[in-house]
């Protein structure tokens, strides 16, 4: 491990790609588990979607698995999915409505929605116990424009601090407002960083993409956001193309009060480690990037619109939807492509162009986390 952490220091400041066990490597895998995954802001979905008191989901990460619901009070909280009598999972449904309690199915120890110990059958004869010293293991939450996000760290560096390069960044967009209209998961045979690294570039975008080339020129728009956790920028949609959809017309009321030139923009951001928004007049889509293994790579895909446009008769998201799953599966063949290939042992680290320099900066944040477990601020 030693000589692990000094390569991670040798070659962060290097633009090249980088080396071959970082992508198809258990220790590589594990260590991010740790390192990256447990410490880390991660997005989990809309804050929408656990609408009602007691409306719950289940996220794994890793081996942790947590459980996400909306309490009677109105609030969200998040708890390990874990018993604190022996251990037992509490949840089994990824999804679904807790009337009052969560109870354990095992011994039938039984929390409030709150995480607090309500019931523990027969503890009342252990001398010493206490219910208050068993409530269920709370997670982190923060909201950020409808967005829900959890830390699973024991003391985690607090949101707004983390955040504080894209708070009230994207307030014209309205995002908080949006409403989901469609959900893709893509299972992708791929490291879950070629799928980041892959996302951050567009000179892939004439070879792989002819149909997104047409509607936005990987030479248009520049990058606002150029090193740290948060990469990105904007590209100009070319006339006569209204929106990135298969028509190029707008599938929707503009999805905030944009000015003039971002009724002509699209932006795409990377949050690290495992979140990309892509940012459109009409509409937005949004990707939660989720390892499963060094070699495969669990995605999750949502579309939102404007609830005005959700809630006309005639409302089909399809248009966008289907311009960008189609972008998608090209984009997750050549990640797998690249993947089949880094495993060779013909593979080498080649050199980033001046038009690669984002995914460059997003190694040298991954491999700065990988280093020492924390991240410099740009």
């Amino acid at each position: 491990m030693a000589t692990f952490l000094r390569t991670v220091e040798s070659f962060v400041q290097g633009a090249r790609t980088m080396p071959q066990r970082y992508y198809v490597g258990d220790e590589v895998f594990t260590l991010e588990q740790d390192r990256i995954f447990a410490r880390s802001w991660l997005c989990v979905g809309r804050s929408a979607e656990l609408a009602e008191p007691g409306a719950y989901k289940l996220q794994a990460i890793g081996a942790d698995n947590v459980i996400i619901l909306r309490e009677k009070g109105g609030s969200l909280r998040a708890f390990h999915n874990v018993c604190r009598h022996r251990g037992t999972r509490l949840c089994e449904a990824a999804r679904g409505t807790l009337r009052e309690t969560i109870q354990c199915p095992y011994h039938a120890w039984t929390y409030a929605l709150d995480g607090r110990l309500i019931g523990a059958p027969h503890m009342q004869e252990v001398a010493g116990f206490d219910k208050k010293e068993y409530s269920l293991v709370g997670v982190a939450l923060e909201e950020w424009e409808g967005f829900i996000f959890i830390n699973m760290a024991s003391s985690p560096e607090p949101f707004d601090e983390v955040y504080a390069p894209l708070l009230g960044r994207f307030t014209r967009f309205n995002l908080a407002g949006l409403a989901v209209g469609r959900s893709i998961e893509y299972t992708v045979r791929s490291n879950w960083k070629l799928v980041l690294q892959n996302y951050n570039e567009c000179l892939h975008c004439p070879t792989i993409h002819p149909q997104l080339s047409r509607v936005l020129p990987y030479t248009s728009g520049a990058n606002d956001l150029t090193a740290g956790p948060f990469l990105g920028g904007f590209m100009e949609i070319a006339p006569p193309h209204a929106s990135a959809t298969m028509s190029g017309r707008s599938c929707g009321l503009p999805i905030g009060a944009l000015p003039q030139e971002d009724q002509r923009r699209a932006y795409y951001y990377s949050l690290f480690p495992s979140m990309m928004l892509s940012i459109h007049p009409d509409y937005v889509v949004y990707y939660m990037v989720w390892p499963q293994s060094p070699s495969e790579t669990k995605i999750i895909s949502e579309w939102m619109f404007h609830p005005e446009t959700m809630a006309q008769p005639d409302f089909d998201p399809s248009d966008a939807v289907e311009f960008w799953d189609v972008t998608n599966t090209q984009d997750w063949h050549i990640c797998e492509l690249s993947h089949a290939g880094i495993a060779s042992r013909a593979y080498v680290p080649g050199p980033y162009s001046p038009r690669e320099s984002v995914p460059a900066a997003w190694d040298r944040e991954y491999l700065a986390r990988m280093s020492d477990g924390m991240a410099p601020r740009a």
